[in-house]
């Protein structure tokens, strides 16, 4: 369906972001439940254009959790504010708001909480912060289209939300990502900024602020409308697996499958399980490997990654630290079967029994 949804666009005549684009746009606005939606190149260049739409910069402090992929924290350095560090829940592996409430200070302008591997946020606590001290969320829900939190879906309870459409994402364009927003004032911005700048001024289309070109192409929206077509057996799929997964699980010692909370609809773009026991993370890494089962860490601590040594942290973040080293990533390919499944759970059982 994607090739032939490509075809069309090939034929057409017109390659770059169009009216291909614009019917993606449309259909993550509409299954998210929001009024905008805009694609850009990434979810990486999503938050940029998040981040500037919204006025930050220089001299401003935006709280990230420390337990996520370097993109996070990387944009906020890229358009020269500064990152700071708190630290996660050991269980769901999301922010912990009380930590986010310690980093607050008179420059903290915005939040970048993240809805880890497609468990969704409880946004509650983190609007309730944002009200008593009067800065903007970003929501980094780059794994997570889909998921929801009292069926409310992740992308409706922030300011602005950056998904990602990355290979290893819910769906997939390749590369791509959007921002999404229920804001007119943001959405506008948001789509001048990836279009240079351009915009209307007293009735005549002008270049009305600095801008770059982030947009996505017809191409890649082709690819994007037809698999959002298939999002909902999709997650229903990974659901599936997951459950079998936490089935299998229940009846290993020293392996704990991730977290799913009351109220939510964990859509498990990533199947991370905690190994309770400590420095064998790795080593059963590569030792799946080679029995041809490949399996990843979950992510990173930033405060651990030369590039963010010299940034603000608030307290030790062990909590981060212990799931960097210890969270092991299960594949979850759509084609597997129970028997596959049941043969990579017998396997790290065996080796943590060797351990």
């Amino acid at each position: 369906e994607e090739l032939q949804m490509i075809r069309k666009v090939l034929e057409s005549g017109w390659l770059t972001e169009g009216t291909m684009t614009k019917e993606f746009e449309d259909k993550v606005s509409k299954f998210v439940g929001v009024k905008y939606a805009v694609a850009a190149t990434s979810c990486t260049t999503a938050f940029e254009l998040a981040l500037r739409a919204l006025g930050i910069g220089p001299g401003d402090e935006v709280i990230v959790p420390d337990f996520t992929h370097p993109a996070t924290g990387n944009i906020v350095k890229w358009i020269g504010a500064e990152p700071v560090l708190v630290d996660v829940d050991l269980f769901s592996y999301n922010v912990d708001p009380a930590e986010m409430k310690k980093a607050v200070t008179e420059k903290t302008r915005c939040i970048m909480p993240v809805s880890w591997g497609g468990n969704p946020l409880n946004m509650k606590p983190l609007n309730e912060l944002k009200e008593k001290y009067n800065f903007f969320i970003v929501e980094d829900a780059a794994c997570s289209l889909g998921a929801e939190y009292n069926r409310k879906k992740t992308g409706t309870m922030a300011d602005i939300t950056c998904f990602s459409f990355h290979p290893r994402k819910m769906i997939t364009t390749g590369e791509g990502g959007m921002a999404v927003t229920d804001s007119p004032v943001y959405a506008e911005k948001l789509e001048s900024l990836k279009k240079f700048g351009i915009g209307t001024k007293n009735g005549e289309t002008k270049f009305i602020r600095c801008g770059t070109n982030y947009k996505l192409s017809d191409i890649l929206g082709a690819v994007g409308v037809e698999q959002m077509k298939k999002i909902d057996a999709i997650t229903n799929r990974r659901i599936e697996l997951a459950n079998y997964y936490n089935k299998l699980l229940n009846e290993v010692d020293l392996i704990r499958a991730p977290e799913k909370r009351e109220n939510t609809k964990h859509v498990y773009q990533t199947y991370a399980a905690y190994i309770k026991k400590e420095g064998v993370r790795d080593r059963i890494i590569n030792d799946l490997r080679r029995k041809n089962i490949e399996t990843q860490i979950g992510t990173y601590a930033l405060h651990l990654q030369p590039s963010f040594g010299r940034v603000k942290k608030i307290g030790k973040l062990e909590r981060a630290e212990k799931l960097y080293k210890n969270l092991l990533t299960l594949p979850m390919c759509h084609s597997m079967t129970k028997k596959d499944q049941e043969y990579v759970i017998s396997k790290i059982e065996n080796l943590l029994k060797k351990y």
